[in-house]
């Protein structure tokens, strides 16, 4: 599928930020089965400074910095991105879910798409018994690693409820775990959570969803926003395998990546320091249409 992505984000301060410094993660970038023939991202104001580069996992970050007074901030990002359609291993055909816990730790390979980053707690996302417990039951004794983790995604969008009201971007997965409520980003947490209590690991996916459905097939969750999903190794023959537990289904087509990281800090589409004071708004508007042709 060949998209046409257009994200808009609208910051309102409520009173002038005369200083201000952030990097943002608003350009997705090569990655397997995904190809980017064109992104930009528009600024405006113009920041004093702009620096283009990527992070340790391959994400792509642009750093500015604003050293005169703004009262608004708009962010524009415009991407033509052709994503093909994995070809995923047979579900049952996947090792044992025990056998990639005891050879993902001995790993030795350290490089950012090495298993080893994402077995452990990071800033979001605490070993969780509880979690685990409740993950546990769709990873019985000898039960192969896809299959095992697919059948998790879908109990996490059958027992959860979709609800923007119910926890914020600072929840944590504990909380939205107790609520059994929340948005992507928690399903998200809280499957990872679950997992890496069990000692597989998982890595926390933000990116785009396909605003148009093809005929016959319902919308999908989070189409309207930068979207949150989980990508889950399954050795060394299949690779990380990414699936969607606020849909219940196999990333595929439908999903374009944005960044990937530990938890949401190491993908979020903007973070740094702003010297100001009072609240401000935000607003964020997405578009993924699929190219005609």
């Amino acid at each position: 599928m060949l998209y046409d992505i257009r994200q808009v984000t609208q910051y309102s301060y409520a009173s002038p930020v005369p200083f201000a410094r952030q990097v943002l993660r608003l350009l997705p970038v090569e990655r397997a089965g995904q190809r980017v023939i064109a992104a930009d991202l528009s600024i405006t104001p113009s920041p004093t400074e702009r620096h283009d580069g990527f992070d340790f996992f391959g994400n792509r970050i642009t750093t500015v910095a604003f050293a005169f007074p703004h009262e608004e901030l708009k962010l524009e990002t415009r991407a033509r991105v052709l994503v093909e359609k994995a070809t995923r291993p047979d579900p049952a055909a996947t090792p044992p879910w025990e056998h990639i816990r005891r050879i993902a730790v001995s790993e030795t390979d350290l490089g950012p798409r090495s298993p080893v980053h994402f077995l452990f707690a990071s800033r979001l996302i605490a070993i969780d018994n509880a979690i685990g417990a409740y993950v546990a039951k769709s990873f019985p004794a000898g039960r192969p690693i896809f299959e095992a983790a697919f059948d998790l995604t879908k109990r996490i969008k059958a027992d959860f409820n979709y609800d923007p009201e119910a926890t914020d971007v600072k929840t944590l997965p504990a909380d939205a775990f107790a609520k059994r409520a929340g948005v992507c980003q928690d399903f998200a947490h809280v499957m990872i959570a679950g997992l890496r209590t069990l000692g597989l690991p998982a890595a926390y996916v933000s990116g785009f969803l396909r605003t148009e459905p093809p005929p016959g097939r319902p919308r999908l969750e989070g189409a309207d926003a930068t979207h949150a999903w989980v990508a889950v190794w399954c050795g060394r023959g299949a690779g990380w395998i990414g699936l969607d537990p606020t849909n219940g289904v196999v990333a595929d087509e439908d999903h374009v990546v944005l960044a990937l990281g530990r938890d949401y800090v190491d993908a979020a589409p903007a973070d740094g320091v702003i010297v100001t004071s009072g609240d401000h708004t935000l607003d964020v508007a997405v578009d993924v249409i699929p190219v005609e042709g």
